[in-house]
């Protein structure tokens, strides 16, 4: 107790003399950081998951071949979520009547009160306004697709045949909840109310009645519900969440969270280099002191525990005031972003707040600590002279623990182990990098600064004198400028990605079911429209048969774990146990790149050669040169793996998990299909082509295309409003790292103004030194963040990336610039305070 309070006295005398002000600046900055981007990123991430689960219409869906009842259904009651039922059916659908009927199979959805429970229909009435739906079709109306109705011909206000009831079209469905689950549906849809099911008469023993329970509520409710749901599956009922989604929203949020994971990484470096420096002044600081005290008779001990306890104490302060100022940013962050996206963002978890704690006590404890530690082996005699003895095991070993408890930061705040690995390395490579490269300039100044004259001299002198602070000041500014550009990089490529993904001349029009007689036949009615020429591609129906010669089923995917570890199991279980579509290609697209192996071998000498894509093979376990056959109406085709591709879904061009090599499949049975860009509220092409073939599907994806776009820019402005604020927030901390050296320039500056020099001739040393600095550390930083965003952007993020050398080189300029000026601002009370006045607080 008597050394807590000695710490707790010295911590008050301390801040009321503004000794520690710098180092309990840079810990609340650095807390601030990291947790209101962990605030802002739990928050955004919450709220993007609700508004994936939009794609479902609700949080979780268990269907079934039978209505659902028993513990799935009391779990769901228990938990109090909110619930909606739904029926689902095949069924002929006839607008009109007699000889000018028009009939097509089509999907009936009897749709209950209350659903969706998440996002909303959008409908289009007789006056053609879109619009969201205030409920579910009323009793003796139907809504239709809107590209059912272009096949159909039907029009609003017209009868349509249903079983053995005929309804009135009262809307046009333009966008669906569900529709981003699964858009390749050929069958028009229709949308009735459950009331009048029963008397369609098309519920009937034998019947295949396709069953929903829809559920969303809290989050922590949801979770319980499906744990319950999934181990009491029955035969025939599946549980889908938002991760069954079309890869291309899948890919939009995990992409996101990437990011977001990487802005809390660049968070946790900041505030690493920002208290790391700072403490060096701290301990320089107390150096003195602590030699009085070793001559008043002081332990080593009692040494180590006023200094370790004053940290902590600081340490447990610096976090409360840094989680304080963060939930207040995040709560107006919050609000701001809830109005831009105009969703509502969950409220702030505790997990960031601990995060924050966790954060700023281990970097204190790591960078603070061990020269703090050092100065209980101070010798009495640097009351005359100021040295600290470097070789202090226990703050060797201090720091040794630290850095772990830094590298177990970054690997948790990463949510990636590939991000994690590679910002680790980066950071170890870039450090070292800086340190030699700054030694070497301070070798090289040494030899020029002979033939400079004035300040740039003195500015170049300083440089070499305070050789060590200035290797620490250039490795500190460059990975905090590295870290930023990284962030930097990494954000232009992937909005750019999304943007040109998603462009408006994106294929909005699938056409399937087209036969191998009617393939230029489609072709031409493309020209006829004016559309570009469409590519068609065959596509075959196959169920995977063996792997290496094994029968496979999904059985031999179940997994006996629950939750989201397990989604990869349950999307591999259905993979095996469903047909899914094969089809050939002899050259690759763009929107395909080989990762592995090699795209079909000279003059076919391999055989049936098979290229998949690389998430589909990891899944099912498949590996480069793996025998896989499957079955294609009772006939088995086998093939070797010999390329995996990556793919790029959000291209929404036709795109295939598995290709064979050209003329494999020649003599199965195939259809044929394309997609094209028909421009919005254009029906003369759909109307056309099913009028001259019958047979063909037109499905239109403008409802999905315009969720997945929503989805973007969603995630888009998430993704800016992080970026954002953690640029702000680093470039704080930049500025309390640069301002650790302040004693240093303080006193060197009171000698000179003592001496004679001038504030100009001040001005332009320090500007001088500052420049030279944040030279090294920003173009050091542009070329070590251009590398690493590439291994981040290829390996963590799936993005294509080139090297943007303008980038780079204004990147570290911009570095440059950000140095020279935090540094003049951080150092201009040397010009302002008075030389005497300097010199007594410095030195007295």
């Amino acid at each position: 107790m008597r050394i807590a309070g000695l710490a707790w006295r010295q911590m008050r005398r301390d801040l009321a003399s503004g000794d520690v002000r710098i180092l309990l600046a840079a810990l609340v900055l650095a807390v601030v950081a990291v947790t209101a981007v962990g605030f802002v990123t739990d928050r955004a991430a919450r709220a993007l998951a609700l508004e994936a689960n939009r794609l479902l219409g609700g949080d979780a869906v268990l269907r079934g071949d039978a209505p659902i009842r028993g513990p799935a259904r009391e779990a769901a009651e228990a938990a109090g979520l909110r619930m909606a039922d739904t029926v689902e059916l095949d069924t002929m659908v006839r607008v009109g009547r007699g000889n000018d009927a028009q009939l097509k199979l089509g999907e009936l959805r009897a749709i209950g009160e209350g659903f969706p429970l998440r996002g909303e229909y959008r409908i289009a009435g007789a006056d053609g306004v879109e619009r969201a739906a205030a409920g579910v079709p009323a009793p003796g109306t139907l809504w239709m697709s809107r590209g059912g109705a272009d096949t159909l011909g039907a029009r609003i206000g017209d009868t349509v045949g249903i079983g053995t009831m005929e309804l009135r079209l009262a809307a046009l469905v333009v966008q669906e909840p569900d529709a981003a689950l699964d858009y390749f549906n050929v069958a028009p849809k229709v949308f009735i109310h459950p009331d009048d099911l029963a008397a369609t008469g098309l519920v009937q023993e034998g019947s295949r009645i396709r069953h929903r329970l829809v559920v969303a509520g809290e989050a922590g409710a949801v979770e319980r519900f499906t744990a319950v749901a999934r181990a009491n599956l029955a035969r025939g009922q599946r549980l889908e969440t938002a991760a069954d989604a079309r890869p291309e929203i899948r890919s939009a949020l995990d992409r996101a969270g990437r990011f977001l994971g990487l802005a809390a990484l660049v968070s946790v470096v900041l505030a690493a280099v920002a208290v790391a420096m700072a403490a060096r002044r701290h301990s320089a600081r107390h150096l003195q002191g602590a030699a009085v005290m070793r001559c008043l008779g002081a332990s080593q001990a009692t040494l180590a525990g006023i200094h370790v306890g004053e940290l902590l104490m600081l340490g447990l302060l610096a976090c409360s005031v840094g989680v304080g100022i963060a939930w207040a940013l995040q709560w107006a962050i919050g609000g701001w972003l809830a109005g831009m996206l105009g969703i509502a963002i969950p409220p702030a978890g505790v997990l960031p707040a601990i995060g924050g704690y966790g954060v700023g006590l281990v970097v204190l404890l790591a960078f603070a600590a061990p020269p703090v530690l050092a100065l209980r082996r101070v010798p009495a005699l640097s009351v005359l002279r100021r040295d600290l003895d470097p070789t202090e095991p226990a703050a060797l070993l201090v720091l040794a623990a630290g850095i772990v408890g830094i590298g177990a930061l970054l690997w948790w705040q990463a949510g990636s182990p590939a991000l994690a690995l590679a910002m680790l390395a980066g950071i170890a490579l870039t450090l070292g990098a800086l340190a030699l490269l700054a030694w070497l300039m301070i070798l090289a100044v040494r030899r020029l600064r002979t033939r400079l004259r004035g300040s740039a001299r003195y500015g170049l002198a300083n440089v070499s004198r305070r050789a060590g602070t200035s290797i620490a000041q250039v490795s500190a500014l460059g990975l905090g400028l590295m870290a930023l550009l990284l962030l930097t990089f990494v954000r232009t490529d992937l909005l750019a990605r999304w943007q040109l993904a998603l462009a408006e001349e994106a294929p909005n029009r699938f056409i399937v079911n087209v036969q191998q007689d009617q393939v230029d036949g489609v072709a031409e009615v493309a020209a006829g429209q004016g559309l570009a020429p469409p590519v068609l591609y065959p596509m075959v129906r196959g169920r995977l048969a063996t792997h290496d010669g094994v029968p496979v089923s999904g059985a031999d995917y179940a997994s006996d774990g629950d939750g989201a570890a397990d989604d990869d199991s349950r999307r591999a279980q259905r993979r095996a146990d469903r047909e899914f579509n094969l089809s050939t290609a002899r050259e690759l697209r763009d929107d395909n790149r080989v990762t592995a192996g090699e795209f079909w071998g000279p003059d076919g000498a391999d055989g049936v050669e098979l290229s998949v894509e690389e998430g589909f093979a990891e899944s099912l376990g498949w590996a480069l040169g793996d025998r896989i056959a499957f079955d294609i109406a009772g006939r088995r085709i086998e093939g070797r793996v010999t390329s995996l591709r990556e793919v790029e879904w959000e291209s929404f061009r036709p795109n295939f998990f598995v290709l064979f090599s050209p003329g494999a499949l020649d003599g199965y049975p195939a259809s044929w299909i394309t997609a094209v860009s028909v421009p919005q509220g254009d029906t003369a092409f759909t109307r056309e082509l099913v009028q001259r073939y019958p047979n063909v599907s037109v499905i239109d994806v403008d409802a999905v295309l315009t969720q997945v776009r929503n989805t973007a820019d969603q995630v888009s402005t998430v993704v800016e409003v992080v970026f954002w604020f953690a640029l702000a927030a680093g470039l704080l901390v930049l500025l309390a790292a640069i301002s650790a050296s302040q004693d240093e320039r303080l006193l060197e500056g009171g000698v000179m103004r003592v001496l004679g020099a001038s504030r100009r001739q001040l001005r332009l040393a320090q500007a001088s030194e500052f420049a030279v600095i944040g030279l090294l550390s920003g173009l050091v930083a542009a070329v070590a963040a251009t590398l690493l965003a590439g291994v981040v952007a290829t390996q963590v993020f799936d993005l294509p990336w080139t090297p943007d050398i303008g980038m780079a080189v204004a990147g570290g300029l911009a570095g440059m610039a950000a140095a020279l000026v935090a540094g003049l601002w951080a150092t201009r009370r040397v010009l302002d305070a008075p030389p005497a006045v300097t010199l007594r607080e410095l030195q007295g």
